[in-house]
């Protein structure tokens, strides 16, 4: 499952799961999960970089939490739902902002290629409590996103219990479960650099 990048079949993402970052963009806080996807073509890792895609003048970074599947489920018990997961990894939810404002649905604007940066498995172990992890972000070493996951308007058993319902999660699916507040944009040789309390950091360069 190290190698859930090319093992897992979709990336199941989740929009607006913090209040504070539904605020600063003015929307409101769905009762359920709100559910998009991105392809497995999305991926990168460490050495690989970010590239702004077509007719795109403002990306955003969106740091986030991601679930790696460990097993084939449907319409799981959130008694149940935490033996699923398999570990986690940190993952950047990239936005093609200008392309997200044109409407729906967001298949370009958080789908083009390199959208979905990712990195190495986080073994259940080292996270012993997801639901209290800071997630941090900077951009040219300056912090922008600072959160926490115990702000999550849906937690992580609700989440995967939702998505079962609809859609079959199999081993190394990834569910990438929303970002806090302080997205923002980055440009053309700018530098992304996030972690996962102190247990992992990541970073990628923007071209």
């Amino acid at each position: 499952m190290e190698n859930f990048i090319k093992l897992g079949r979709k990336i199941v993402a989740v929009a607006r799961n913090y209040r504070k970052h539904a605020a600063e963009l003015n929307n409101p806080v769905p009762e359920e999960p709100m559910i998009f996807l991105k392809p497995t073509t999305s991926y990168i890792q460490e050495g690989a970089a970010i590239r702004i895609p077509p007719d795109c003048d403002r990306l955003f970074h969106e740091v986030e939490l991601g679930l790696v599947i460990g097993k084939k489920g449907s319409n799981i018990p959130v008694s149940d739902c935490l033996d699923y997961v398999y570990g986690y990894a940190l993952a950047l939810d990239m936005t093609a902002r200008d392309l997200t404002e044109v409407g729906l649905p967001w298949g370009i604007s958080k789908g083009f290629d390199t959208a979905c940066p990712v990195s190495k498995l986080i073994t259940r172990d080292a996270l012993p409590n997801p639901h209290n992890a800071r997630l941090w972000l900077k951009v040219d070493g300056v912090i922008k996103q600072d959160g926490n996951t115990s702000d999550m308007v849906h937690d992580i058993p609700k989440l995967i219990s939702y998505i079962s319902r609809f859609m079959t999660l199999e081993p190394g699916d990834l569910i990438l479960t929303g970002t806090p507040e302080g997205i923002g944009p980055v440009k053309t040789r700018q530098n992304i650099t996030c972690g996962i309390d102190d247990i992992l950091q990541m970073s990628f360069n923007v071209e």
